[in-house]
């Protein structure tokens, strides 16, 4: 049965459908906004899979080319691992739907998000986050929802739902927010230094229509949706809960209290743990999953109580407290840029590479091709955790912590036609114990500034936790690792001291207020402060100059009229300007043109090449001159690139000259001076000025009837006359 509810969102019309599409899979929704259509469809195996430790959810989202009229680049012409857009448009799905599901459920969940129409404005990402909760919603699998997700946008102070494509490039900020009917479930964005109150404001309205879209989900399952399944019988066993807690309460108690580096309190946590299961071995011989369990539970509790209670934190920290922070800048010699950034366990090697316009990124996808030239990567190697793991392709997370501490960057990078460089960051976490997307903030911004990049402000990161119980709650600043792991939030706030241009938030329950947040901005801003000072006692400034490794980019103007002459006939010209400078010439239609050389004088020859091509000949002005081509009346020479005159037989020399061919070859290359230009506009060059620039010049007088100059020349000796001709045409 094919059902249809509709709402108006922004003046448009947003439309669930159900019963027409992939009526086998266990719940499958059609989302439309605008003429965008997204298709979320969801299965779930019956059973759970054995010995897991974690939800297995697995969302992903697909754009189909065919959705906005195109044909998929390649070889193969077909759609084939996803973009990083679809990795990232994936994750904003996943953190949104995943605390939803109930604890004990642990069947293999999949959530496949394909985008089929794409009407180039809206984007499908939000829309397959609602698509995705309508489909659960309406399937038998167990899901705690809806969630709705909305995308915020600011014009003019003005903001706006589910902004376009378009007006997003006129907004200060890019948010999308997800949420339930009565709390905040993920928050995600960037903007142009927005204060915590504007956030907060963002917040509270994209929450008024995510209430909406929750209700129409709801209205939707009310009428065609399934029963949910139950939760399997369990029985507890109150003996072994009380032998665990004899054996390993005062411990774990004691480990919570005990600030301890991370390693070592790992390997205190793993002895407790197998002298437990030693000691319990023979009594309880099948119950290693659920020793371990209520070993986890009971680290979970002591340390939630003792920073409810006690406000003390599992490395003696209070709950406002930053890490210890050391930097390094400069430390390695042949990078443009290096820094290394220290906040407690968590360390971020970033290095700065300054590239030019052919070293900017090609982004192919539904909307129209475009370029970037910021880039930010992050790498998170398995030792960084002490762990050994496998190299493989960039992972989701990596892909979107880069994409985080990208996004917090790229608004303070400078206009490029400040620093026309193409700059790419590549942040590798060779520690990590909390945080480590901040520190790769933090990092990027220490070396953007050794490397001499005229950064508008230093921007640093900070990430929140959350311990709340009922009534109770503590909001942390600079999560440890096991803070995250056993707490409710992860909240990643970066910006500069006026303001926040990045944020991110994860939480593990099912939502909270503005209220929580208020207070959580309010502390990210005080940490982050702290940060940005301690970044500036190290390196404060941009560095006076580049590394001398980096290519230098000059920018120079040409008239619009003058680009085909650089260029030349089949870029013949700037091909040899290349070959002999050794620099890389980039040319804009504006007729701006970048050069970029790794030492002054390549630099400089390829300047002088494209000046001299550009250059607009004055009379009067001496030029290094070429010989093209003998006549018995005078020589033509190329006195700058493209422009040739006549340099005429009385003009050779300070002496009189016969034959042109005694004095001069072709290829000889000698400096004139331009004497005269003509009614036609041809060039009338002397070699004898150069030599005697005290003899004035007498203009050779032009034959009656004829175009070209005779000037001093030899008598007529009764032979027959010259005639005028077009072989003097230049």
């Amino acid at each position: 049965m094919k059902v249809t509810k509709e709402i108006e969102i922004g003046g448009k019309v947003f439309s669930l459908e159900t019963g027409r599409f992939a009526k086998q899979a266990h719940g499958a929704v059609m989302a439309r906004f605008g003429d965008t259509m997204v298709l979320a469809t969801v299965v779930a195996n019956q059973e759970p899979k054995p010995g897991m430790d974690y939800f297995p959810l697995q969302v992903e989202y697909r754009e189909k080319a065919a959705s906005a009229g195109k044909i998929p680049g390649g070889f193969f012409k077909r759609e084939a691992r996803p973009s990083e857009k679809e990795i990232l448009s994936a994750r904003i799905i996943d953190r949104p739907i995943r605390p939803m599901f109930p604890d004990w459920y642990q069947c293999e969940t999949q959530v496949i998000v394909t985008v089929y129409s794409s009407d180039q404005e809206h984007d499908g990402d939000v829309l397959g986050a609602v698509a995705a909760s309508a489909a659960l919603m309406i399937s038998d699998i167990p899901f705690e929802g809806p969630i709705g997700e909305v995308r915020v946008g600011r014009i003019d102070g003005q903001l706006i739902i589910n902004p376009t494509f378009s007006q997003l490039q006129t907004s200060d900020m890019d948010i999308t927010v997800a949420g339930t009917d009565d709390s905040i479930v993920m928050v995600e964005g960037e903007a142009k230094e927005i204060s915590e109150q504007e956030m907060l404001g963002a917040l509270e309205f994209a929450h008024g229509y995510i209430r909406q879209m929750c209700a129409l989900q709801n209205d939707l399952a009310k009428e065609i949706g399934r029963p949910k399944r139950q939760a399997p019988a369990t029985s507890g066993n109150p003996e072994l809960k009380a032998a665990v807690e004899r054996l390993a309460g005062d411990r774990i108690r004691t480990l919570a209290s005990t600030p301890l580096l991370k390693e070592e309190r790992a390997l205190q946590t793993a002895e407790m743990q197998n002298e437990v299961l030693a000691g319990l071995a023979e009594q309880y011989p099948d119950s290693e999953d659920a020793i371990k369990q209520m070993l986890h539970d009971m680290e979970y509790n002591a340390m939630r109580e003792m920073i409810l209670s006690h406000g003390k934190r599992l490395d003696g920290r209070g709950l406002r407290e930053i890490r210890p922070i050391t930097i390094e800048v400069g430390l390695l010699p042949r990078t443009h840029g290096s820094a290394l950034f220290q906040r407690g366990e968590t360390q971020s090697l970033t290095t700065l590479t300054l590239g030019t316009k052919l070293d900017e990124q090609i982004i192919d996808g539904l909307l129209p091709e475009y370029s970037k030239r910021f880039m930010l990567h992050y790498n998170f190697p398995p030792f960084s955790v002490g762990e050994v793991g496998r190299l493989g392709t960039t992972g989701r997370r990596e892909i979107g912590h880069g994409n985080l501490a990208e996004r917090a960057i790229k608004i303070m990078m400078p206009d490029e036609k400040v620093f026309p460089y193409t700059v790419r960051l590549v942040s590798d976490v060779l520690e990590s114990n909390g945080s480590s997307s901040m520190a790769t903030v933090c990092a990027a911004t220490l070396a953007l500034l050794d490397g001499g990049a005229p950064l508008r402000k230093p921007v640093a990161g900070i990430a929140m936790g959350l311990v709340k119980e009922k009534d109770r709650v503590a909001i942390l600043s600079d999560i440890l690792g096991n803070e995250d792991h056993l707490g409710d939030m992860d909240f990643k706030v970066a910006g500069t001291t006026d303001g926040i241009t990045a944020c991110q938030m994860d939480i593990k329950i099912r939502g909270i207020s503005l209220d929580i947040m208020r207070d959580a901005l309010a502390q990210a801003k005080e940490g982050r402060l702290h940060i940005l000072g301690k970044m500036a006692e190290s390196i404060g400034t941009p560095r006076e100059d580049l590394s001398p490794f980096a290519p230098r980019l000059t920018t120079l103007m040409i008239p619009v009229d003058m680009i085909g002459a650089v260029i030349g006939p089949g870029g013949k010209n700037i091909r040899k300007i290349v070959a002999d400078s050794g620099a890389e010439i980039n040319i804009e239609d504006d007729g701006s043109v970048v050069v970029a050389a790794t030492s002054k004088e390549a630099a400089d020859k390829a300047i002088s090449a494209i000046s001299k091509i550009t250059e607009v000949p004055e009379v009067g002005k001496t030029y290094s001159a070429t010989v093209k081509k003998i006549m018995d009346f005078g020589v033509f020479v190329e006195f700058l690139p493209g422009k040739e005159g006549l340099v005429h037989v009385s003009q050779l020399d300070v002496k009189r000259v016969e034959n042109p061919a005694d004095v001069v070859k072709v290829g000889d290359v000698f400096d004139v001076k331009i004497v005269d230009k003509d009614d036609q506009g041809r060039w009338k060059l002397s070699r004898k000025a150069v030599l005697a620039p005290d003899v004035p010049y007498e203009r050779a007088p032009q034959r009656e009837g004829g175009d070209r100059p005779h000037g001093d020349r030899r008598p007529h000796d009764g032979g027959p006359r010259r005639s005028g001709g077009g072989e003097r045409r230049h």
